[in-house]
């Protein structure tokens, strides 16, 4: 009997240290320590990403719209040119290791492949507005996430605590929301010839992006961000040429320029150029995951654009 009422005692003692060592963090958290400016400036940078890839967004789906134009290959050419002439040469004048000729020697296959991918997941994502609307797409890339870490966790032995599944539930679970709303909305708004294979290409393009974004964290934050972006530009100007000379040879052909389409087209490729320049900067300072999860208010840019611009309701 005594020995029973002495344990009670310690047992209440435990949960009230337990109850008294969580306050005692909780007093001890200090926001500054949190809510530094490395923090305010990387989702600054994010948000600015996003409103990036909203760009992209609106200019492919005025294309598709507006002008009827199924040029997705010879919009990514564009970008790859772009990157090709800035950050190719730069390769070019380097000496030593980082010369262009050593790094082919070494790596041209893996940027080959890699160059292959982000080629097939720009293509993918534009070849989906096609045959479904602007917030479909910006809604399902979210799919890029979960795939995202998983590779994280395999290839650069990312580890997260639960407090980051929490979060990313968060976010998915707000996506999966607008996605119910779009759903509810019967998808009327936009190009919707064929939804569910449009739908297919956003997933398709999702897991895509994720693999070279994984790549592009390595490569950044092992190597260099000129070196990636001078291979990604060389590779992807040549698939890109050989896939457009191949696909869209008469598509190209039959465009009815005018100073709207040209616009369209070089506010496009600006966009593009400016995503994969800044992208491995913020990549640098945090993660290839906090930085897709940033991108998620793409999704409400897009939104509020198609509200504005495409009368979506």
């Amino acid at each position: 009997m005594a020995s029973k009422q002495s344990e009670e005692p310690c047992g209440d003692m435990s949960s009230e240290d337990q109850h008294g060592g969580f306050l005692v963090r909780f007093r001890e958290f200090k926001p500054k320590e949190v809510l530094t400016w490395q923090l305010a400036k990387t989702l600054a940078m994010g948000q600015g990403l996003a409103g990036l890839i909203c760009g992209t967004a609106v200019t492919s789906q005025y294309l598709a719209t507006e002008f009827h134009l199924n040029t997705p290959m010879l919009q990514s050419f564009l970008n790859y040119m772009l990157l090709c002439i800035t950050y190719t040469i730069m390769l070019f004048c380097r000496r030593g290791d980082g010369n262009i000729l050593q790094i082919l020697k070494r790596r041209w296959w893996k940027y080959l492949l890699l160059a292959l991918v982000d080629v097939e997941a720009n293509y993918t994502v534009v070849k989906a507005y096609q045959y479904t609307t602007l917030t479909s797409v910006q809604l399902l890339d979210c799919f890029v996430i979960p795939v995202l870490m998983v590779l994280s966790w395999w290839i650069l032995k990312a580890r997260y605590r639960l407090i980051h599944y929490v979060a990313v539930s968060i976010c998915l679970l707000g996506v999966g929301a607008m996605v119910g709303a779009d759903l509810l909305a019967r998808r009327d708004q936009g190009s919707t010839s064929n939804i569910l294979l449009g739908d297919g290409l956003v997933l398709l393009s999702a897991a895509l992006y994720a693999v070279s974004n994984v790549s592009q964290e390595y490569t950044v934050k092992n190597l260099s961000r000129v070196e990636f972006l001078g291979m990604i530009g060389l590779f992807g100007s040549i698939i890109s040429t050989v896939q457009m000379v191949i696909l869209e040879r008469n598509e190209v052909s039959a465009i009815v320029w005018s100073w709207q389409v040209g616009l369209l087209f070089s506010a496009y490729a600006f966009c593009m150029y400016a995503l994969y320049s800044f992208m491995p900067i913020v990549m640098k300072l945090s993660s290839a995951t906090s930085v897709n999860l940033s991108l998620l208010t793409a999704d409400l840019f897009s939104l509020f654009l198609g509200i504005f611009l495409f009368q979506y309701s």
